[in-house]
This record gives C-alpha cells, structure tokens and sequence, in this order.
C-alpha cells in the first residue's frame, strides 16, 4: 500500500481504475495538470469579472498555474493556483512578487469575494436568478 499524506477515500474492491486506461498513467496518486484546472477556475467565474485568463507567459506546470484576472473595479492581479489553492502573486497580469505573504484561498470564489465588491454583487444576482429559475421549474 502506498504512503499518502492525507486519507485516501476507501474504495469497494470491485472499483476498477487500474484497468481503466485513463487512470494508469497517475499510479494512485491524484496528479491534476494546473492547467486545466486554471481554465476551469476561467470559465466557472468569468461572467463576474472584467477579464481573465490563464497566463501565457509565466510558466504552467502540474503543480502550478497563473491566471490573470481584473475585476470590475478594473484591479488587475496575477493570481497563483497550486494544491494549497489560490493566492494574489502580484498587482498586474503576469508579474508575480516574491515578497508577496498574501493568504491562500481553497476557491476563486472567495478569493473574488475578497478582492471585489462588484463580483460578490454579479455572482450573487446571478445565484439569485439561478434559485428563481429552479422555483419556476419546481412549480411547474
């Protein structure tokens, strides 16, 4: 059995990855490609911003990732996606700060929420107009 530093979720024995040829390659460990969850990170939350976009210029890796973002209030941050999650890295798009001690953030979202009093009000109509859809439906 393989060391892990966290507690893997017990599987059933009759759950098959090994022989699943999309799952071989990782060897029970969860490596995520940075990239793909950046552009997801994009896409969950761009209607809420001004722009974003996973950096073309910094480097991406399978343990580290640089989106771009500007808020509606037109601030512009450099933001790092690792493991640990989310954290501003820098005040403009594809500059990082070393120096930078700012705190991690496990979700964009609250990592938005923090930054931009404008996107807490964009997501939150939206989530409003989600819940009255779904009653109409329900009532339906």
């Amino acid at each position: 059995r393989m060391e892990t530093d966290c507690n893997p979720v017990e599987l059933p024995n009759n759950v098959g990855f090994e022989e699943d040829s999309d799952y071989r390659d990782f060897e029970g460990t969860d490596v995520k490609d940075m990239r793909l969850e950046a552009e997801a990170v994009v896409n969950d939350v761009l209607f809420a911003v001004s722009n974003m976009f996973v950096s073309k210029t910094l480097p991406c890796a399978e343990d580290v990732a640089y989106i771009n973002v500007e808020t509606r209030e037109r601030n512009r941050y450099c933001l790092e996606l690792t493991e640990a999650g989310l954290r501003v890295v820098g005040y403009d798009f594809d500059q990082t700060d070393d120096r930078l001690q700012t705190p991690y953030h496990e979700t964009v979202y609250s990592l938005l929420d923090s930054l931009s009093p404008a996107y807490r009000e964009v997501f939150g109509n939206a989530l409003l107009q989600r819940l009255e859809a779904l009653k109409k439906e329900s009532q339906s």
